[in-house]
């Protein structure tokens, strides 16, 4: 494939996506695999189109696509989505939806972004444990990008440029960029964002809830680990109570008085407006009447002081609370 020489101010890098359905297959045999990295390469000749980065997986596709201003990743999608819904239906002979949902497209704006998003695909195989490294998993170009192998009619070079014009410096750059495995926080975090993964929790007017997070509300369900929604607002509770003073371990739904009031008034405005949950599921979770705590956390918002501790970053708040945790642990030991 000829590499077209664009400025990459005049193109958009976009990240799409596709979920396979419960039970279905996209790699049916070695065959359909084939196929679809022929289509998705096909799908970059049109002139002004760069395939950056391809990933394969039995439950996920990802492309990395250098598209000029005024296409439209819909396009793409759509060239490559519906023959590849065609292909694993011919073989598995199965009817039904193929993919979970319509495809996923986020734009990657800066070149910090893009370094983040090869790191996450590169160790995606990993994450979800289809191989032990990055470079043992076959499906994918990054052999071909940081020179391990070569790859049949993908060409590294539009990715490559964007890391240095030497060849080798680009590779040993990239190499550098997905060296080391994510931690477990920062995975999550990244398939939550891509609609990959759904944030789960107790707190809601159903016994469990299911639903796509994106950006702070990630973040904090990420943070939160294996409870999710119900960890992110544990977080939150243990932040608030440092903030006031309130004694470790106290449980703010029977804490009384003033105090009382004061902390779940902003646990719950900083539940509501970090888009965790609603106040009525706050209310619930505090055993309290929504209308009640709907007040109490309209008096929070007018005091200048609860609105200073409202308007922390959740960076800020995450940061603090494992700070906190840790101080704890250490003086346990």
């Amino acid at each position: 494939m000829e590499t077209r020489n664009l400025s990459h101010e005049a193109q958009v890098v976009w990240h799409i996506c596709w979920q396979a359905a419960k039970s279905r297959s996209l790699l049916v045999n070695l065959s359909v695999a084939e196929m679809i990295q022929t289509r998705i390469r096909a799908a970059h000749a049109p002139p002004g189109r760069q395939l950056l980065y391809y990933l394969l997986m039995p439950s996920e596709i990802h492309v990395l696509s250098a598209l000029p201003e005024g296409d439209s990743p819909q396009l793409l999608a759509r060239e490559i989505g519906s023959l590849v819904s065609r292909w694993v239906r011919e073989v598995d002979h199965t009817r039904g939806p193929v993919f979970a949902a319509r495809y996923r497209a986020h734009a990657v704006k800066s070149s910090a972004e893009l370094k983040h998003e090869l790191r996450m695909l590169a160790w995606r195989p990993v994450a979800v444990g289809l191989c032990a490294r990055p470079s043992y998993y076959l499906n994918s170009s990054l052999r071909a990008t940081v020179g391990m192998s070569a790859c049949h009619g993908f060409e590294p070079k539009a990715l490559l440029s964007r890391f240095d014009s030497a060849s080798l410096e680009a590779r040993l750059a990239i190499r550098e960029v997905v060296r080391g495995r994510p931690p477990k926080v920062e995975l999550r975090e990244w398939e939550l964002n891509h609609g990959l993964a759904l944030a789960t929790g107790t707190i809601g007017p159903q016994a469990s809830v299911a639903r796509e997070v994106a950006d702070i509300t990630a973040t904090l369900v990420a943070a939160g680990g294996d409870d999710g929604i119900d960890g992110a607002i544990t977080l939150l509770e243990l932040w608030v109570a440092h903030k006031l003073r309130i004694a470790p371990g106290r449980c703010l739904c029977t804490l009384s008085g003033p105090v009382g009031v004061r902390a779940r008034a902003l646990v719950a405005g900083l539940a509501v407006q970090s888009k965790l949950c609603s106040a009525a599921a706050m209310a619930r979770r505090f055993k309290r009447a929504k209308a009640t705590l709907c007040e109490q956390m309209a008096a929070s918002r007018a005091s200048a002081e609860d609105r200073h501790l409202l308007e922390t970053p959740v960076a800020t708040i995450l940061k603090e609370t494992m700070s906190l945790g840790r101080r704890r642990q250490h003086v346990a030991c």
